[in-house]
């Protein structure tokens, strides 16, 4: 199973539509999660022209995006890989064991916010930021997350750049 991760898209002042290389990453998508700040639900509706969209609410989401379906967290486990998702996980200190704390049942929490990418494990959980497509902030590049699952186990997990 192909997942594509997003976060922080910022709609419509930073994503008026999907960008082409975001595009090309979500055809062949089996599953789409966004990890809050979406900014307008028409986002979401676009993401789910590719495949099934599941979205958390982030700290600039209006009530559309609440209305649509996201939620202040969420819990899905695709392809048998236990994943949780909120969009914003606290400070950089502590974060690995705050998440496993919060989600003890999570191989896999998927969080957005600060628009920096990263991909870290402590053994026992995994957190997954895929930055931010279109607010780069301070960071060299746009970027997206995709990962691949089957059969319980996350079998590979990537920052892509976008921009």
């Amino acid at each position: 199973m192909r997942i594509v991760v997003l976060s922080d898209t910022h709609a419509p002042r930073r994503w008026k539509s999907c960008p082409p290389a975001v595009a090309a990453q979500l055809r062949g998508a089996d599953l789409i999660l966004h990890a809050g700040d979406v900014c307008t639900a028409a986002v979401l509706d676009e993401l789910a022209q590719y495949a099934p969209v599941t979205a958390v609410v982030g700290n600039n989401d209006g009530s559309d995006v609440a209305a649509w379906g996201a939620t202040e967290t969420a819990a899905l486990t695709p392809a048998g890989v236990r994943v949780a998702m909120m969009h914003d996980s606290g400070p950089a200190a502590g974060r690995l064991p705050r998440m496993r704390a919060r989600f003890p049942e999570a191989q896999l929490v998927v969080f957005g916010h600060s628009h920096i990418p990263l991909d870290a494990t402590d053994g026992a959980v995994r957190i997954f930021n895929p930055g931010s497509p279109t607010d780069r902030r301070r960071q060299p590049h746009g970027t997206i997350g995709v990962l691949h699952v089957a059969d319980g186990t996350l079998t590979a997990a990537r920052i892509v750049e976008v921009s």
